[in-house]
């Protein structure tokens, strides 16, 4: 029986390259709409030129992925697998595609709510055994205002603890502060792009293993 043919999304895409490593210059196509969206590059190649090297061999866990640009970037240059999680249907067509075309032995796609799904990739990253890095770009882009989305992505980062994590970034809106203390986890740098901000956190010294 031949394979189901998947259903040829009419949501609008762009195609933006991978910036290095082994899949440089691959094509990710990523949707052209409000309900996501794909990290500027200015910020990926801002957030991969402070990890460097120290991406290699670790996983990567992309909770609200989009296209998944950032985890193909991530593996690209050499994370040793990643988790990709969305909800939107459409969007999750298109991260599946992107995953299928260049690294689809690396990374794993999960479609649902990454508030949702979170925990089930926690409990992997913990069954690994090792440090991972945790990229959280949730969708405060999408209304202004939305305080619970805030409240619930720390409810996220509450959860990691420092025996799974090497560090964990938020991508956010520069007009909000986000805590200096999540659970386990201290804020370490930051950066400004006008209308976003990288936070980046680690587990404080003293909750380390």
């Amino acid at each position: 029986m031949p394979a189901p043919r998947r259903r040829k999304s009419r949501m609008k895409t762009y195609a933006a390259p991978i910036i290095a490593g082994e899949f440089k210059g691959k094509a990710v196509e990523i949707p052209s709409v409000a309900t996501t969206r794909s990290s500027k590059a200015i910020l990926r190649e801002s957030l991969f030129n402070t990890l460097q090297f120290d991406l290699m061999g670790k996983p990567f866990v992309e909770v609200f992925a989009g296209s998944g640009s950032v985890a193909l970037e991530a593996v690209s240059r050499g994370a040793s697998r990643a988790w990709c999680m969305e909800k939107n249907r459409e969007v999750y067509e298109i991260l599946r595609a992107n995953v299928e075309r260049i690294a689809p032995r690396r990374i794993e796609t999960i479609r649902g709510d990454s508030f949702e799904e979170f925990p089930q990739v926690y409990r992997q990253v913990e069954a690994a055994g090792e440090k991972a890095y945790f990229y959280f770009d949730p969708p405060f882009s999408i209304r202004e205002g939305m305080e619970e989305i805030y409240d619930q992505t720390l409810g996220l980062l509450e959860q990691i603890r420092p025996e799974t994590c090497e560090m964990a970034i938020v991508e956010h809106m520069t007009t909000v502060d986000l805590p200096e203390k999540i659970g386990a986890l201290e804020l370490v740098k930051k950066r400004r792009f006008g209308k976003s901000t990288l936070s980046y956190y680690r587990p404080t010294p003293n909750d380390e293993a």
